[in-house]
């Protein structure tokens, strides 16, 4: 799964770009309200951390944008202020949530893993498709309520991103797209390496070849 974090403090930007990459997303980060508006329009994300207190466009202009252009990413506001009448404002121009500074990284994944599976339409707390249960915190992968299977980091992005995308064709550049970070560089060859074992973990039926297309996990033959 791959976030914008739009925030300029920088003391703030950089362990939670750390404790949201140790929880297996892929992020990318904006220090002002230019750059963050700009990523957000241009680049598929799964959802965007967007602080209100930015420099060259404040965040509720950036949020503002990104609806009026009908960029529906969801979207979990940070802000120092914490007037209620700031909250509403926020959530009018399209917030999906909102989180006041301070606060526990522990609390903005687990509200970030809520609006996740809520858009995707699975249950808030667990992520279980034909008999694959993804565990986030340890993760792992056990099938048909068998043994926990540990995963690598990036055999735990693709699956996740499968399984929150089950029936869809997704293209191999979707997937390096939303497993690899900025600095990594995405191989066709790679994707092809793991997904070959994760069919070994989860099935080899569960994700299926779509010639010239791509993959489809859930789509058995």
């Amino acid at each position: 799964m791959k976030l914008l974090l739009v925030e300029d403090d920088v003391a703030l930007a950089a362990p939670l770009k750390m404790d949201l990459e140790r929880a297996g997303y892929v992020v990318d980060t904006a220090a002002d309200g230019e750059h963050g508006e700009f990523l957000g329009a241009t680049e598929d994300y799964d959802a965007a951390i967007l602080d209100l207190g930015l420099p060259k466009l404040a965040g509720l202009d950036v949020l503002k944008r990104w609806r009026d252009a009908g960029n529906t990413t969801p979207v979990i506001v940070l802000t120092a202020r914490d007037a209620w009448y700031e909250k509403v404002d926020g959530f009018k121009a399209g917030a999906d949530d909102y989180l006041g500074k301070p606060f526990h990284p522990q609390e903005l994944l687990v509200r970030l893993q809520a609006i996740l599976k809520r858009v995707h339409r699975h249950n808030q707390f667990t992520l279980q498709v034909l008999g694959v249960l993804l565990d986030e915190d340890e993760q792992t992968a056990a099938v048909n309520g068998g043994e926990a299977y540990p995963l690598t980091a990036i055999e735990f992005r693709l699956l996740r991103y499968f399984m929150m995308n089950a029936g869809k064709v997704l293209t191999k550049s979707q997937l390096g797209e939303h497993i690899y970070s900025e600095s990594d560089e995405p191989d066709s060859n790679v994707i092809e390496v793991y997904v070959k074992r994760l069919r070994k973990i989860v099935g080899s039926d569960l994700i299926q070849t779509r010639r010239g297309q791509g993959y489809v996990f859930g789509s058995r033959p």
